[in-house]
């Protein structure tokens, strides 16, 4: 009696529980108000930073993304521990079910334009799923119910923790940080020699002292000059690169940073602000880079961030000092 009892209870906090769940995934979140602003499918089959939960201190300052993201994982753990307690299942069986509701569910989402189909939101869904049947076949090991229940909800946030944790380490060895800053001078020129660009000295622009730090580039008495460097195919590079032109000199000029033969920056003197000016130029993929100076800019303290995995930020950060090449 005292079984069929218990059994009653799991199935309507179940049932209760699924229909709370089912209203976040279509009614939460204003996604009713939405539908009439969407106006095609969206499908995103590959799956990317699904294991990108927030950490410690991302929770201090939770966003709503933040939430979102760990709330995919442990939404989902209670149906790891109601289902078998309904339903006699093995861990396959289990899963496999589960997966196949999910993506229904995603798909009927997508196709009613209350939501997206997201792998991203299957894979986190299914690893809270998974959480809770483990936390499951760990707590209920003994006839008292009542301390199964504490066994398995202590279970349940240990897995959670090693869960949340392995995603951390797993975001960290695939997630690119931005290197350290590489001055453009130790780069090889096109004749594969360094180049220096010109002798840094102080400048005055607007009125104020200018003193380069790592190079300069000037037309050094010509009409144009240009400065050409190997990348060597470098991958998502921040290029960065400070210009302006001497109070002492006639306000006209231009600056044209080309990567491969395709014009990334373009600047006119006219279009300059009676100030030392600064730009940072996202470069995806490069080869050859090219600067080219016209009358009187002048163009200092050039280089480079490049994104890089954590296992290559080492190596980059022991061969570069604050921007200075260690030779």
């Amino acid at each position: 009696m005292q079984l069929k009892q218990h059994r009653k209870m799991i199935l309507a906090t179940t049932i209760s529980y699924t229909l709370l769940i089912l209203y976040f995934l279509f009614f939460a979140f204003g996604r009713v108000g939405k539908v009439d602003q969407i106006t095609e499918y969206t499908f995103i089959f590959l799956p990317d930073g699904f294991f990108r939960l927030p950490g410690l201190s991302d929770l201090l300052h939770p966003t709503l993304m933040d939430f979102v993201g760990f709330g995919n994982i442990a939404a989902f753990i209670p149906f790891g521990i109601l289902i078998p307690l309904l339903y006699r299942t093995n861990f396959i069986r289990f899963m496999t079910g589960f997966i196949l509701s999910i993506l229904v569910l995603e798909t009927i989402q997508a196709i009613t334009f209350l939501g997206s189909f997201d792998m991203n939101d299957v894979i986190q869904n299914a690893s809270g799923a998974a959480i809770g049947f483990g936390a499951f076949k760990l707590g209920f090991r003994t006839k008292n119910i009542w301390r199964n229940f504490a066994a398995t909800g202590i279970s349940a946030v240990v897995l959670m923790l090693g869960v949340w944790g392995s995603f951390g380490i797993v975001d960290k060895v695939f997630t690119k940080e931005i290197g350290p800053f590489v001055a453009i001078n130790q780069l090889k020129d096109s004749s594969d020699n360094p180049s220096m660009g010109t002798k840094r000295y102080s400048i005055k622009i607007g009125g104020q002292n200018v003193e380069p730090r790592y190079n300069a580039y000037s037309i050094e008495g010509k009409k144009k000059e240009m400065y050409t460097y190997t990348l060597g195919n470098k991958e998502e590079i921040y290029l960065s690169l400070q210009y302006g032109i001497p109070d002492h000199k006639d306000f006209q000029g231009s600056i044209r940073v080309a990567v491969d033969g395709h014009e990334f920056l373009s600047v006119s003197a006219e279009a300059q602000r009676h100030e030392p000016d600064m730009s940072e130029i996202f470069i995806p993929q490069g080869n050859e880079l090219t600067i080219t100076l016209e009358g009187n800019e002048i163009l200092w303290d050039v280089g480079y961030r490049e994104m890089v995995y954590f296992w290559n930020l080492s190596t980059e950060a022991r061969g570069y000092d604050n921007g200075n090449f260690k030779n």
